[in-house]
């Protein structure tokens, strides 16, 4: 009778954990710039027609918020229908920020962020860091314009500030931030009901 040989066995698939999680971390970390991504191409549509005001301030119809846009040459996007004491004083707060640089901090921040998605820490560090850029921000601009304008200029922030989704932390927008209330309560010492005093 013929020898009887053993087929060699095929050997059974393996399960390396260690790229299905570098699959799963790549594809968040591509989500959460694709978020910002459409959040951005998105604003800058909304203010694509503009009227320039000064310098790098321009006045935007569709806009309903002051907030700044840009990374190499940022510019102050305010309503069309702002003016008076409340637009000197809301350029004075997006002054601050440019002054501070944190137009460059937001999206190093956000890049961070993105690498560290699955991370809920970092999600509520980033959080907090834009509430502390705001607060900061008040701060330094209470500091130039002296206490005795604490109201008049917690007043602009307030009748500026609006109820953001969440799809939109991804942008770096102005007065309409996260711990805003936050930062009114800081500018008057009083918290939210500082505007009646």
């Amino acid at each position: 009778l013929p020898a009887v040989t053993n087929a060699p066995q095929a050997a059974a698939p393996t399960v390396n954990l260690t790229e299905i999680l570098a699959v799963i971390w790549l594809a968040g970390v591509v989500a959460t710039l694709i978020c910002a991504a459409v959040s951005y191409v998105r604003l800058r549509k909304k203010v694509a027609m503009t009227a320039p005001l000064e310098g790098n301030i321009l006045l935007c119809d569709s806009v309903s918020s002051p907030f700044i846009l840009g990374v190499i040459r940022p510019k102050i996007y305010l309503p069309s229908d702002m003016d008076g004491e409340k637009r000197e004083l809301v350029l004075a707060h997006e002054r601050a920020h440019l002054a501070r640089k944190d137009h460059l901090l937001k999206p190093a921040a956000f890049a961070a962020l993105a690498l560290h998605w699955f991370n809920p820490l970092c999600w509520l560090s980033y959080a907090l860091l834009c509430r502390d850029i705001e607060i900061a921000c008040d701060e330094r601009v209470i500091k130039d314009l002296g206490s005795d304008k604490k109201c008049a200029y917690s007043q602009a922030l307030l009748d500026c500030s609006a109820p953001r989704h969440t799809a939109a932390a991804c942008r770096a927008d102005g007065l309409r931030r996260h711990g805003h209330d936050v930062g009114v309560g800081a500018v008057t010492g009083k918290g939210r009901d500082a505007i009646f005093c």
